[in-house]
């Protein structure tokens, strides 16, 4: 429970009595049983407490073991995905605008003035990942700014730009680290092939077939991503070949050379 934990579940509210009790505290636990008796015994039994303390010690985890707290993650908006140095998609954030219905030609109008105006602003952040300048920057803040507090003749427009508003931190995060993606279509594309499936033959029947689809899909995913034979890493497991590296192994060399 070290200080990313805590301020974890301070950001989700969790009762002040409950977080002076967890402070400082060390706890080595391997089997969800064993957490649940864990909390159990602090006396955290209300399901929401016990869902933040949860998610607070895996963040505390995942710091300890040299996760940086400045850890990059890119999302829909999804509140799930909202932990360490948060990031959202571009794609995702102008089908807010995309998804609206204009009642009449002015809406038409004021809604495709401000997509072009958000286009824009998105080619130029493109352009400055490639060659950041500090001035484009602050160009570049402005011009969304005055995008977002634009006053138009319809209304569910304005409420729309004035949502994205409150997300200029995430949405303009490229600017401050030009080596982000502007979108998360990498993993939109990853999960594609479970999609598929889900659409063909439906859900799994049981946990240990939606564990076993995952995993697989998950190694196979990995393997390609690194230019490896997905049939020769599981002939090296399953017949314990040597040759092909723990996957462990391949990811940590691969974030090791840049």
């Amino acid at each position: 429970m070290n200080t990313g934990a805590i301020e974890y579940m301070a950001q989700n509210k969790l009762s002040v009595v409950i977080l002076a009790t967890l402070e400082n505290i060390s706890v080595c636990i391997n089997t969800a049983p064993d957490w649940c008796e864990w909390l159990d015994q602090q006396g955290i039994v209300k399901p929401r407490h016990r869902k933040i303390v949860t998610e607070g010690a895996l963040m505390g985890g995942l710091l300890d073991q040299g996760i940086s707290s400045d850890f990059s993650i890119i999302s829909d908006d999804a509140g799930q995905f909202n932990v360490f140095d948060h990031a959202l998609c571009w794609i995702h954030a102008e089908r807010v605008i995309n998804r609206l219905i204009p009642l009449n030609d002015s809406h038409t109008k004021a809604v495709d003035d401000a997509r072009d105006q958000l286009w824009s602003i998105y080619h130029d952040l493109k352009a400055y990942k490639l060659n950041p300048v500090t001035e484009q920057a602050s160009s570049i803040r402005q011009r969304f700014q005055i995008l977002c507090s634009t006053k138009t003749c319809y209304e569910t427009l304005n409420q729309a730009l004035g949502r994205m508003g409150k997300n200029q931190h995430e949405l303009l995060r490229v600017l401050d680290k030009p080596y982000l993606p502007l979108h998360n279509n990498l993993s939109e594309r990853d999960i594609r092939d479970y999609v598929k499936k889900r659409k063909i033959s439906g859900s799994t029947r049981s946990d240990a077939g939606r564990k076993a689809r995952d995993t697989f899909a998950s190694l196979k995913k990995t393997c390609r991503k690194h230019g490896m034979s997905f049939w020769g890493y599981l002939k090296s497991r399953l017949l314990k070949l040597e040759g092909i590296p723990p996957l462990s192994e391949v990811i940590r060399a691969a974030a090791a050379s840049g």
